[in-house]
């Protein structure tokens, strides 16, 4: 029977999506008072990591291992799903060239940090979702250029070592450690497990609103239009994984995450590419998939932890 703290905490973080969204209205609203903070996204990422890892061991890890095709089955749905749905979506409403070229981008990026975050929030199989987001990133070196080039008829370079240094600085070596501190200690960090998703809510948070500050001009710039293909985007992807996994005779709490790590996109990689090679307008569904994944994401993981992922 669950305490009267246990109780709060639960319901402070099925909230989420609440506070996710009064935060990123004012952070648009004040953009001055996070502008500064860029720095503490990679730091909050790493608090987030190694929270998450505090509630795995490695047995959750080596389960996926033995599990080969569910991990391929994520990364052929990110590369496919993803690319196909963002030219289609582009064609469908007229995009401009260059916000074509930007979305385009975005779906041909390997998964992102966030997805990790989402699914330990919406209760998936987070050694899942750390493994396929490792996986596609190791991919993207081919990957990324190539749907580039296939779309869009651009060739561009992946920074693809830069890119893991960054997975394992921000992911891996957290998660680990968090990991190896839960297998030593997981009697006594008994009393404190709740609270490991309060803190990574009040952490992505923090992080939703900076990303909302850095990108306050972009919003304001931005069309109807580039929003919708942004939301289509990352809806269609998201229920895409889902559908697959689940087509595939994959259990709920699998297509959970699969669903997660689909719809949600490197989408700094993108916003990346498109200033370096073709320019700030390309950049801008990159910045608006950004904050929207994530505040989607938080909707998403509020709606699954009230459902438990039963087969």
């Amino acid at each position: 029977m669950p305490d009267k703290t246990d109780i709060m905490l639960n319901r402070l973080t099925q909230l989420f999506p609440l506070w996710a969204l009064l935060f990123s209205a004012l952070a648009y609203w004040q953009p001055a008072l996070l502008t500064d903070q860029k720095g503490a996204i990679v730091p909050l990422l790493m608090v987030i990591m190694f929270g998450m890892g505090m509630t795995l061991t490695g047995e959750d890890f080596l389960r996926v291992i033995k599990a080969p095709k569910v991990i391929g089955l994520g990364v052929v749905l990110q590369y496919t799903l993803m690319p196909l749905l963002a030219f289609g979506i582009g064609q469908l409403l007229d995009l401009p060239r260059e916000l074509l070229v930007g979305l385009v981008l975005v779906g041909a990026c390997p998964g992102g940090t966030a997805s990790n975050v989402i699914a330990f929030l919406a209760r998936a199989d987070v050694a899942l979702s750390v493994t396929v987001t490792f996986a596609s990133t190791l991919i993207a070196v081919l990957a990324t250029p190539l749907l580039t080039w296939l779309y869009l008829g651009e060739r561009i370079p992946v920074p693809v070592g830069g890119m893991l240094l960054s997975l394992a600085q921000i992911v891996l070596l957290p998660v680990v450690g968090g990991c190896l501190i839960n297998s030593v200690f997981h009697r006594q960090l008994t009393p404190l497990r709740n609270l490991f998703p309060l803190v990574s809510v009040a952490a992505i948070v923090w992080v939703i609103g900076i990303i909302v500050a850095l990108n306050q001009g972009r919003i304001a710039d931005a069309g109807l239009l580039v929003f919708v293909a942004v939301v289509l985007h990352n809806g269609l992807g998201m229920l895409g994984g889902y559908t697959g996994a689940r087509l595939m005779r994959l259990n709920r709490q699998q297509a959970r995450t699969l669903a997660i790590e689909v719809g949600m996109q490197n989408s700094g990689l993108a916003v990346a590419l498109a200033v370096k090679h073709f320019s700030t307008l390309a950049a801008l569904p990159g910045a608006l998939f950004s904050i929207w994944h994530n505040l989607s994401g938080s909707m998403l993981a509020a709606l699954w932890q009230r459902k438990p992922s039963t087969p």
